[in-house]
């Protein structure tokens, strides 16, 4: 049994889990079948993955390729200064931006990474200066072009966690 934010997962669990992050709109019942439960227990223990905060949504993932050409830009962003006020107001004005999609607060030499989708890098650009101008403590930045997406997953391997 391996615990995950206080609740003892067993293989079934894992099973669940493993087979929803790849396959999210699998019926209850053939959920079940897969992992070897009536269907009862199997609706149970996905109710308490998802009351313990373990499961957090089921979502689409759409393709960026469907939209034609669009534009990923990873960013890595150095803040003026390190008070915890400061942290606060970057991280709190990164959730008013709909383009940037992912933001990690990382040690190192850096404050943070950004993964931005926009239409184009002139829209990136625009979307920068904004940032600049806003005085959400934006010091530096150092902009990445994706060329080609070469892996993406959400999935995480857990057969190689657990």
């Amino acid at each position: 049994m391996m615990p995950v934010l206080g609740l003892k997962l067993d293989d079934r669990d894992i099973a669940i889990l493993a087979i929803l992050q790849t396959e999210g709109r699998i019926t209850k019942a053939a959920l079940a079948q897969r992992v070897n439960l009536s269907p009862t227990p199997c609706w149970e223990r996905l109710k308490r993955l998802e009351q313990a905060g373990i499961i957090e949504s089921y979502e689409a993932r759409l393709s960026l390729k469907a939209f034609g050409a669009l534009s990923i830009i990873l960013v890595e962003v150095e803040l003026d200064s390190h008070r915890a006020e400061d942290f606060d107001r970057f991280e709190l004005a990164v959730q008013s931006y709909p383009e940037i999609l992912e933001c990690w607060a990382v040690g190192g030499g850096l404050d943070y990474i950004l993964k931005i989708v926009t239409k184009d890098v002139d829209h990136y650009q625009r979307l920068i200066d904004h940032m600049l101008e806003a005085n959400i403590g934006l010091r530096r930045y150092f902009t990445y072009v994706v060329t080609k997406p070469v892996k993406s997953t959400a999935a995480l391997p857990l057969d190689k966690l657990f």
